[in-house]
């Protein structure tokens, strides 16, 4: 992973980081409107009262001074469910290419350094490769049923991963 350098927050992040996720999901999923003012609203809501000891926003960068990736752990907003994986995504420049896996570690040794007891994420059905690296590093599906937060018509998904005891 020495092509990428990591980060945190940086000027223009947040609307980085909501670009991916509409280069993606527009792409492939057809989202729009609802979804990109969903993940903005949320994001920019997180990254005003992130305490930075306790939660991540974890960037990726390119040699080229691109965005490539991010992943985020809310810790003192994920509420008695316990720390929240959200906004998880890399460039389709970038997928296949090992950097999710690097991203989604590294999110998780957060975690652990800090002792968080679970961790929990929502995704919805038919991100398969997303689904494997979130069973690889431990959450498990809980629940999965038709609400659709983002107006896409998909089936949400609710996984937790539970700290090794």
């Amino acid at each position: 992973m020495s092509e990428y350098t990591f980060d945190g927050y940086r000027p223009g992040s947040l609307a980085g980081v909501v670009g991916l996720h509409m280069d993606y999901y527009r792409d492939a999923w057809g989202f729009g409107i609802e979804f990109e003012t969903k993940v903005a609203l949320e994001m920019a809501e997180f990254l005003r009262r992130m305490e930075a000891d306790r939660d991540l926003f974890l960037t990726a960068w390119d040699g080229e001074g691109r965005l490539a990736g991010s992943v985020t752990i809310d810790i003192s907003g994920g509420g008695p469910r316990g720390a929240h994986l959200r906004w998880f995504i890399v460039s389709s420049a970038t997928r296949g290419k090992g950097l999710g896996k690097e991203l989604m570690s590294r999110a998780i040794a957060f975690c652990d350094k800090r002792a968080v007891p679970q961790v929990w994420l929502t995704t919805f059905a038919g991100l398969d490769a997303a689904r494997g690296l979130y069973e690889r590093h431990g959450f498990k599906l809980v629940t999965e049923n038709d609400e659709d937060q983002w107006s896409g018509g998909v089936r949400e998904q609710f996984f937790i991963r539970r700290k090794a005891r």
